[in-house]
């Protein structure tokens, strides 16, 4: 009986497998096609002379309240020829990234049938991580400047736990996650489980629509972070569950567990020194992820539906 079970659970996995590699390549054949501009680059090295022509071909970079005279300052300021210099170093080309972004765009397309393809364009931001990518309808902004490795000079005063993912692998999970927010409705978030369920939604997001990344870098952890959030993830929920938690409307549980934050407060010392922060984040992606597994539901009817009917038929439970 067992080898029957294990020959039974091997053709379930095959078959699954199957599933996904054919869905992908339907969603490769949509074959997006983008360039990706380097307005940081045509900035830095524009003679004065082509100033105008350049703010004309990107009048929503250039604040009208400024004269020419403060854009010719800025490209001559030295902090500023640095940043361009070290954005060189950084990205000689785009070529790897714009191919994951056309990626993205493809399952963009798949799922959102809606979708227009915007225009990507690059720039620097001295380093504001707090807006490393701007979305609107037509337009994707990135500061690239702030993806040039979280051990680079630039990044010396930030803490480490926001430095680790400055870094050139994380561009494509930082819009995937912008366009989730895009797309997700929920009604304010009151209760800690809100919290939870809204961040499942834009992991799970990621989860589809960037499957070439990995489960660590969607959502932002080492591999070390993610084993240890994997390995805890039963006591994790008893945590939760025994303290009453998921529906407390407490305003200081999101900086406990939802908020970027180096490690998770429990308040426990012999776990908060080795727990990964956000891990709210990662039990609301694992109480999706059972939702979509248990239920025929669409990804647009997930995105929009309320966090206390997700959990009610999400049919979670934690790994042991």
């Amino acid at each position: 009986m067992k080898k029957i079970g294990s020959l039974f659970i091997l053709l379930v996995v095959l078959l699954s497998c199957n599933k996904e590699n054919r869905l992908e390549q339907n969603i490769n054949k949509i074959n997006t096609d983008i360039t990706v501009e380097r307005f940081d680059r045509l900035f830095a090295n524009v003679e004065i002379e082509a100033l105008s022509k350049l703010k004309q071909d990107y009048p929503f970079m250039f604040a009208k309240k400024y004269s020419d005279s403060f854009w010719i300052a800025q490209k001559k300021d030295s902090l500023q020829r640095e940043l361009f210099l070290e954005v060189e170093k950084a990205f000689p080309d785009f070529e790897d990234v714009e191919l994951e972004i056309e990626s993205l765009f493809n399952h963009l397309k798949y799922y959102f049938p809606e979708f227009k393809l915007p225009r990507v364009i690059t720039t620097t931001s001295m380093v504001d991580y707090r807006n490393k990518v701007i979305l609107t309808d037509t337009i994707v902004l990135l500061s690239i400047d702030t993806y040039l490795g979280s051990q680079h000079k630039f990044y010396a005063g930030i803490q480490k736990y926001i430095a680790s993912n400055l870094r050139k692998e994380q561009i494509v999970v930082d819009l995937s996650g912008a366009y989730a927010e895009k797309y997700i409705y929920q009604s304010p978030r009151k209760t800690l489980l809100d919290e939870m369920i809204y961040y499942g939604k834009v992991l799970y997001f990621n989860d589809l629509m960037i499957p070439f990344k990995s489960e660590s870098e969607r959502i932002g952890y080492t591999d070390e972070e993610l084993q240890w959030a994997q390995a805890n993830e039963s006591y994790i929920w008893r945590y939760f569950v025994e303290r009453e938690l998921l529906y407390s409307t407490d305003s200081k549980l999101p900086n406990r567990f939802i908020n970027p934050a180096p490690f998770t407060k429990f308040y426990l010392e012999e776990i908060d020194s080795e727990s990964p922060g956000r891990l709210g984040q990662y039990m609301g992606w694992q109480i999706v992820r059972a939702y979509m597994e248990n239920n025929d539901v669409t990804l647009k009817e997930l995105l929009v539906n309320s966090s206390e009917a997700i959990f009610n038929n999400s049919k979670f439970k934690p790994r042991k």
